[in-house]
């Protein structure tokens, strides 16, 4: 499935732009903002193109009454990929405001919408307090 996943983001993303490891901050993007708000884009289509396109989640607004287990989750996620991928990964999210709201952070920073987040609870997976293993990069001797 993972392989199947990055081989479909490949072709889709060389023919657009590029393998560039982009950070796209999506409080930046028209374009991302856009998308938001029309229900195309979302946290894990985001988290996803991070496994063959970006190196991050970056200036995503989600509720402020997100759990921390959750976004614990997220950051490890993050660093999931960063580790199978042998790339840095990183997350830049603001836990402000509720769904809906759109936050201006002003400059050049612009504005994000408020995005929704899973509300399953993720506070079993970080209970666990594991570790995140080195990348297998072979079974052979």
């Amino acid at each position: 499935l993972n392989d199947a996943v990055k081989k479909g983001g490949v072709m889709a993303c060389n023919q657009v732009g590029g393998l560039s490891g982009a950070f796209i901050p999506v409080s930046e993007d028209e374009g991302m903002i856009a998308a938001v708000r029309a229900g195309s884009l979302n946290l894990e289509k985001l988290e996803a193109m991070t496994a063959i396109c970006s190196v991050g989640l970056d200036m995503i607004a989600i509720p402020q009454d997100t759990p921390e287990q959750t976004i614990a989750a997220i950051i490890a996620d993050e660093a999931a990929i960063g580790v199978i991928n042998q790339k840095t990964t990183a997350v830049r999210i603001i836990p402000k405001g509720k769904e809906g709201d759109t936050l201006e952070f002003g400059g050049l920073l612009g504005s994000a919408p408020v995005m929704s987040v899973n509300k399953n609870s993720s506070a079993d997976f970080i209970a666990r307090g594991g570790q995140i293993p080195a990348p297998i990069h072979s079974f052979k001797n």
